[in-house]
């Protein structure tokens, strides 16, 4: 009876002790340790991933910004179409006038040519349609 009652006995402090540790292993104050150590662990990881994604936002700003100044840019051309057909009537209107003017001039030369005094101008080359 009495290895009985030891085996007993045993069983009852090794179910106490079993408790107790599963109480400590499960306490408040152990679960904060661990997590403290989790983080710990896990923290210069997340750190690197923010940097990380904080440089690609910028390069990304950095790009939308390109695209849209190029868009702006496009869209400013398209809109000075106006603006280059006025350029390219006063140029033809220009040409038109110098035109002119060589004409009258070389009228003029031969009315020079009777005055000795004066040189005659040489005739100046039409622009060239090339």
């Amino acid at each position: 009876m009495e290895e009985q009652e030891m085996q007993l006995k045993v069983k009852r402090v090794t179910d106490k002790f079993t408790e107790s540790m599963y109480v400590l292993a499960n306490e408040p104050s152990v679960a904060l340790y661990r997590l403290q150590e989790h983080v710990r662990r896990s923290l210069p990881e997340l750190v690197q991933h923010k940097t990380d994604m904080q440089g690609w936002e910028e390069q990304s700003q950095g790009a939308i910004y390109t695209v849209e100044y190029a868009c702006s840019a496009v869209k400013s051309m398209t809109n000075s179409t106006l603006y280059f057909k006025s350029i390219e009537g006063l140029l033809r209107e220009t040409i038109g006038i110098k035109d002119q003017m060589n004409s009258s001039h070389g009228r003029s030369d031969v009315s020079m040519c009777e005055n000795p005094t004066v040189p005659p101008l040489p005739p100046s080359q039409p622009p060239s349609s090339s």
